[in-house]
């Protein structure tokens, strides 16, 4: 079988698209991945033997939606150009399209009228994406186009992928058929993230967070939780990986809190990197605001630090609380700094309660890691790519959960 994916990420360091494209391979299909770069990385190169053309270069810096849109449409234009030249030379059995944005769809129109099937992965829905990102109102002409974007752009797919469960009922309501919308959340891939032996032998307390660095992800008050307790904890330290708008406001907030030398911020890793600096730290962050946006979007941090065996803090949010209790994770009351301060302070002085927590949690995830979910993605591939064939269609079980 013949497989493409199209995503705006950065392969290397995309969890979602890895695996997808990965575990094709690994059974035999040929996989091509068109996505963007960093500086100095090649435009073509064969990882894990998945074939990855690299398109045009992208810096997560854009603070105006005119900027934003513009390198959105340059990646489409030649996504497009590149897919059908491909196309033609060898046909596509399956494109896999990632959003954001909802209508890199239209980059699969050449292979889709001629025969392929169209996936449309939906990482995070675009019009509340979109207004959490630059402040607009859902009741905007904006926002109401975005939705219109979206339900074209689920019309023009053979089937849907959905995040996770609060998003697909959202998408169904507004969007797309039950039928051909199921919830593939984001697993953690155990050939990724699995335990090794730890390589850290120092006496510090290592949090950390990994990921994007926007306003809804709360970074700024994980610093000031921090630094309340930084002097009760001397030789602890906030590791921050990642880049987004909030970089600057969050160095400059760390500077001004006088933890210039306590909270270290360090560029992105590729995953397999990430994973062993991950397993090195005592304790994992996620303070997301339950704002519209943040209330619904999953993190695959928190899964990704249960299989690594690390604990977790979480913010309370409506999707946390769907998935998760307090068994496996620490909730803190979202946006409140000093709730936040407390559960670090309770963990970090306690490390059998951290242990605890982590032995607990490494047992849920199981149910939850790509190797228990990734037939069910299998499935629902050759499904779709048998029934455009017209051969016998295999069922594909519950591969919505």
């Amino acid at each position: 079988m013949h497989v493409c994916m199209i995503a705006y990420t950065f392969y290397e360091g995309d969890n979602r698209v890895m695996r997808y494209a990965e575990a094709l391979a690994a059974r035999g299909d040929h996989v091509d991945v068109i996505a963007v770069a960093k500086e100095s990385q090649p435009k073509y190169e064969v990882l894990n033997g998945v074939r990855v053309f690299r398109i045009q270069m992208r810096k997560k810096n854009e603070k105006h939606p005119l900027t934003h849109l513009i390198r959105l449409l340059m990646f489409l234009v030649r996504a497009s150009i590149l897919v059908a030249a491909k196309h033609v030379r060898h046909r596509y059995n399956i494109v896999h399209v990632h959003s954001v944005p909802d209508f890199l769809v239209f980059a699969a129109l050449v292979p889709r009228f001629t025969g392929a099937c169209v996936i449309l992965d939906i990482h995070d829905l675009l019009p509340e994406l979109y207004a959490d990102k630059f402040k607009v109102s859902p009741s905007s002409r904006t926002f109401r186009a975005l939705r219109i974007v979206e339900r074209v752009s689920a019309a023009s797919a053979d089937h849907v992928i959905a995040p996770n469960h609060i998003w697909r009922e959202k998408l169904v309501q507004r969007s797309v058929e039950a039928s051909k919308c199921s919830v593939f959340m984001n697993y953690p891939d155990p050939s990724v993230f699995s335990l090794r032996e730890r390589s850290r032998r120092d006496n510090k307390v290592v949090l950390m967070y990994p990921g994007s660095l926007n306003w809804h992800q709360g970074l700024d008050l994980a610093i000031r939780a921090f630094a309340i307790n930084a002097k009760l904890f001397p030789t602890s330290e906030f590791h921050i990986y990642g880049e987004g708008p909030e970089r600057e406001n969050l160095v400059q907030l760390a500077a001004e809190l006088d933890l210039r030398d306590r909270v270290l911020f360090h560029a992105p890793l590729p995953l397999r990197e990430i994973a062993i600096i991950t397993e090195n730290s005592d304790l994992g962050i996620i303070p997301k605001r339950n704002d519209g946006f943040g209330d619904e979007a999953f993190s695959t941090k928190s899964l990704e630090f249960m299989m690594l065996a690390v604990p977790i803090i979480i913010a309370d949010t409506r999707v946390d609380k769907l998935y998760f209790n307090t068994d496996i994770v620490t909730f803190f009351r979202s946006g409140d700094i000093a709730d936040l301060a407390s559960c670090m302070r309770r963990l970090m002085e306690d490390k059998l309660l951290r242990m605890e927590q982590a032995a607990k949690a490494l047992v849920f995830v199981k149910s939850y890691s790509w190797d228990s979910k990734k037939n069910d993605y299998m499935a629902l591939v050759d499904r779709l790519t048998a029934r455009v064939s017209g051969a016998d269609v295999v069922p594909a079980g519950e591969a919505h959960f």
